[in-house]
């Protein structure tokens, strides 16, 4: 019998919604090859967002995830700066730590997180000849200020809109009030490749956040060999 995986997803904002809800979706998908029998991940659910405390916002998203059927709940938050130290010290670490030690069935607490350093635009970048084509340009990578890492940027928006900008400066005056960063983000996100963001030390560590929640879920092979060889050593000391 199949196995089915329901995943929820809380970001920061609408258009984090619109890039990362694919990449989670067919993260979480590459990951389910390495499970046991066949599991089906079931469209993402983007939950609604909300406002305070980051550490009761989390408590807020794990009990709506439970009432939902969510079974991994994937949380958002941008690094902000040019490492996750302070990220995971000051926001996921305490906030998912309060919600492990609620002790309360109504709770989601297979918890997941999605930390791009300085911010979602980042991933963005990490697939640089779909983000021309999406832009609409012949530029090299150079000429458009998108030839570095995309972790190394400051801001890496504006780094993306400076590159459309760069692409208007050939168009035709009629044309150049056309495309805007807004419309990039869906498409973008459903058409980068896996690879490209493997590159990514952030993208890396959910890739691995991943993996822990299938195995607490008993989904993963290795783990689950790992308890058969276990019982197997039990059996045989009795």
């Amino acid at each position: 019998m199949n196995k089915q995986l329901i995943v929820g997803f809380a970001a920061e904002g609408p258009t984090d919604n619109r890039f990362l809800e694919s990449i989670i979706q067919r993260s979480f998908e590459e990951a389910a090859f390495d499970c046991t029998g066949q599991v089906e991940i079931l469209p993402v659910q983007c939950l609604k967002k909300r406002q305070g405390d980051f550490a009761e916002v989390v408590k807020a998203y794990a009990r709506d995830a439970d009432k939902r059927g969510i079974m991994v709940l994937c949380v958002h938050v941008d690094a902000d700066d040019a490492t996750d130290i302070t990220a995971f010290e000051h926001k996921i670490n305490p906030a998912f730590s309060a919600v492990k030690k609620l002790q309360d069935d109504g709770l989601c607490k297979n918890l997941v997180a999605i930390v791009p350093i300085q911010m979602t635009e980042a991933w963005m970048l990490s697939d640089k000849e779909l983000l021309k084509s999406e832009i609409g340009t012949n530029k090299n990578d150079e000429e458009l200020g998108i030839d570095k890492s995309p972790e190394s940027y400051n801001d890496p928006k504006q780094v993306i809109i400076a590159a459309i900008a760069i692409c208007r400066q050939d168009m035709p005056k009629r044309r150049r009030k056309g495309l805007k960063i807004g419309e990039l983000y869906s498409p973008v996100g459903q058409k980068t490749a896996l690879n490209a963001l493997e590159k990514l030390e952030s993208y890396q560590k959910f890739k691995k956040a991943i993996r822990s929640a299938l195995r607490k879920l008993n989904y993963l092979r290795e783990e689950l060999a790992a308890k058969t060889k276990k019982g197997r050593r039990t059996k045989k000391k009795t």
